[in-house]
């Protein structure tokens, strides 16, 4: 039997190998929606010229080069915690700074050391996804200024088809250390009604969700909910 984690040094340090050992282009899209192929775009962040944003769980950065590449932010800050997927997207779109600024640090902690200077933040099945939304929703509210935006995209539904969950309790999920062992982390798969009621918890107003459906059938095909709300002006 495998150890059993919710807080391995990195068990993100497999994760997307493959792919980015492979494909190192800058993305030419943004999409939302689970299966990575359709649905609304970067549109759903507002006008980002001239605005401060935020990756939150960014992995290796490939939406955040996006935005910083196609959209004139004056910085898209694309923050993750796991050290290979910070070596992983420094290794790729280092090139993009001072546009694209390349943080290792848990979204908590940053959102605590930005308070007050973001214009958006946005999460695709990111930190939202694997952190307490007890505390990341409130730092995310304390780091935006008045008026700005939280958007993110999570699971609208458990992967194999169990409904979200009702109440603010994650759900284990498998993972693996960076020398292979078996562990467990947690993901916060809600439904909506929840998320809407700990944003609100978190002083966050002009709450919206929209669940986008799968593109694919399959036993990982999964919708997903977009979920966007405002800091107060």
């Amino acid at each position: 039997m495998g150890r059993v984690t919710t807080r391995a040094p990195d068990l993100w340090h497999h994760y997307g190998r493959t792919r980015d050992g492979s494909d190192r282009a800058v993305p030419p899209a943004f999409y939302w929606n689970w299966g990575q192929d359709a649905g609304p775009g970067p549109e759903v962040l507002g006008d980002l010229t001239g605005r401060h944003v935020g990756d939150l769980g960014a992995g290796t950065a490939r939406h955040a080069a996006h935005l910083a590449a196609h959209h004139r932010p004056a910085r898209v800050a694309a923050v993750d915690a796991s050290p290979a997927q910070h070596a992983t997207a420094t290794g790729l779109y280092a090139h993009l700074a001072p546009r694209l600024r390349i943080i290792a640090s848990d979204a908590v902690s940053h959102l605590h050391a930005t308070t007050g200077t973001c214009d958006v933040l946005y999460s695709v099945f990111g930190a939202v996804d694997f952190t307490d939304p007890r505390e990341l929703l409130p730092a995310a509210a304390a780091a935006l200024r008045p008026g700005g935006r939280l958007v993110f995209a999570t699971l609208a539904h458990h992967l194999g088809g169990a409904p979200a969950r009702p109440d603010a309790r994650p759900t284990d999920v498998p993972a693996r250390t960076p020398d292979g062992e078996t562990a467990t982390m947690h993901r916060w798969v809600l439904q909506a009604h929840m998320w809407t009621e700990l944003l609100g918890e978190a002083g966050f107003t002009r709450i919206t969700t929209d669940v986008l459906p799968a593109t694919t059938g399959g036993p990982r095909a999964a919708d997903t909910l977009l979920v966007r709300a405002h800091h107060p002006s």
